[in-house]
């Protein structure tokens, strides 16, 4: 195989996905005004209904703009020999093939964020304003950003730059010490998430004593789920939408709700959506999903060191000198469509395991109050409620509000 033929494999595969994607959306557009089924007549009123629709198609048509302008951007990357043209600057800088590949894709990623910059700001002050979700000050999204940038450079950097060490010292065995490296950093986030990372973006504080901790307690005292960290987030602080999640393990864990969850729920739904979150934990999806990952991980690695010294893959992009850096740009990139693979197995795994959360939550405490509670949050953050059965497939990690109801009406 030459350079140039896997050139147009690594094309066809971005095109390829690009137009599986547009044509998904085009699909699920279509239900974007169907006729609610009974069980859902009584989330939205016409009204809510109709501007419902108003934000799916807004969307729809924005997303479209997005990624035609993400493709052509990589695309032209691509032709006119960008990243020949990245590596040259980070090699003006340093000789250190460690020091090269950081600036080199510091500069990828700093500039890609600032190109998509203004379609961000778009969506949260224009599209997330108009329909009243926004809550984010301008101070809030640029300090956001920074932020995101400062991390990435630090934990990206430093795992990166560790990455290839590995590579230089051992060669093709590499993989097995990125892999360990990578499993340890993805076991201290699940650990220590809500400690290490959301205080940078986030204010958490206990929830206070009142009903609902003493409700919580109950509930959680009759499964046997030793509950002692419960937190309220201010997720109101830049959206109106809500959430809840636990996190860590052990004596780490811990569950974490959106002060908009607490104001959009009573306290009977709250404690329906904990139990579903606890069946989770019950169930050991979290155990699960952290292997798979840490599995999925090593499968990728591994499939990487096969490839990685082969200089065919920065030819590809238009680098003859071959570089770490550039090889695994274009190893990502061909790797796409298997990555797309586990994707959907994960996600197929995913919506079995929200199903078995919802009976937990059904058979310890109540199936009623996690309906209307589902369909109070589906209602505020205007959610498309008949999804195309192919883009469900295809994206969708949970079932959709219509399929959960009527798997806990049972």
């Amino acid at each position: 195989m030459t350079a140039n033929t896997l050139f147009y494999i690594i094309i066809a595969i971005i095109i390829i996905n690009f137009l599986v994607d547009k044509i998904l959306d085009a699909l699920n557009a279509k239900h974007f005004n169907d006729e609610l089924p009974e069980a859902l007549q009584d989330v939205y009123d016409d009204a809510e209904y109709q501007k419902s629709q108003q934000y799916k198609a807004t969307k729809y048509k924005f997303g479209i703009l997005t990624s035609t302008f993400s493709i052509v951007l990589t695309l032209a990357f691509l032709f006119f020999d960008g990243f020949e043209f990245i590596d040259n600057i980070a090699r003006s800088y340093s000789n250190n093939n460690i020091f090269i590949a950081l600036i080199f894709f510091g500069i990828i990623m700093i500039g890609s964020d600032i190109l998509t910059t203004p379609f961000s700001y778009y969506s949260t002050f224009v599209i997330e304003e108009q329909f009243g979700f926004n809550k984010t000050t301008k101070k809030t999204f640029f300090l956001d950003k920074l932020k995101g940038w400062l991390m990435m450079a630090i934990l990206g950097g430093g795992i990166l730059a560790l990455i290839i060490g590995f590579y230089n010292i051992t060669g093709k065995h590499f993989w097995l010490y990125a892999w360990g490296l990578v499993t340890l950093f993805t076991v201290i986030m699940n650990m220590f998430y809500s400690k290490l990372i959301v205080p940078l973006f986030n204010k958490q504080t206990p929830l206070e004593a009142g009903d609902l901790r003493d409700k919580i307690s109950a509930y959680a005292k009759t499964v046997g789920f030793k509950l002692d960290k419960i937190f309220v987030i201010d997720g109101s602080k830049r959206s109106t939408k809500a959430n809840a999640y636990f996190s860590g393990f052990g004596s780490e864990k811990r569950v974490t709700l959106y002060d908009t969850l607490i104001n959009d729920l009573n306290d009977d739904e709250i404690v329906a959506v904990l139990a579903h979150e606890v069946g989770h934990y019950k169930k050991k999806h979290i155990i699960f999903n952290l292997v798979a990952s840490i599995l999925l991980t090593g499968l990728t690695f591994y499939v990487l060191s096969l490839f990685i010294s082969n200089p065919l893959l920065s030819n590809a992009l238009g680098v003859e000198t071959h570089s770490f850096h550039i090889a695994l740009i274009a190893f990502g990139m061909l790797y796409a469509p298997i990555s797309e693979i586990t994707g959907l197995i994960m996600n197929v795994f995913s919506r079995k395991f929200e199903y078995q959360a919802d009976d937990y939550a059904k058979n310890t405490y109540k199936a009623e109050p996690l309906i209307t509670s589902l369909k109070k949050l589906n209602k505020n953050s205007l959610s498309n409620l008949m999804p195309h059965p192919a883009y469900v497939f295809m994206h969708y990690s949970h079932p959709t509000l219509l399929q959960r109801i009527k798997n806990l009406r049972k």
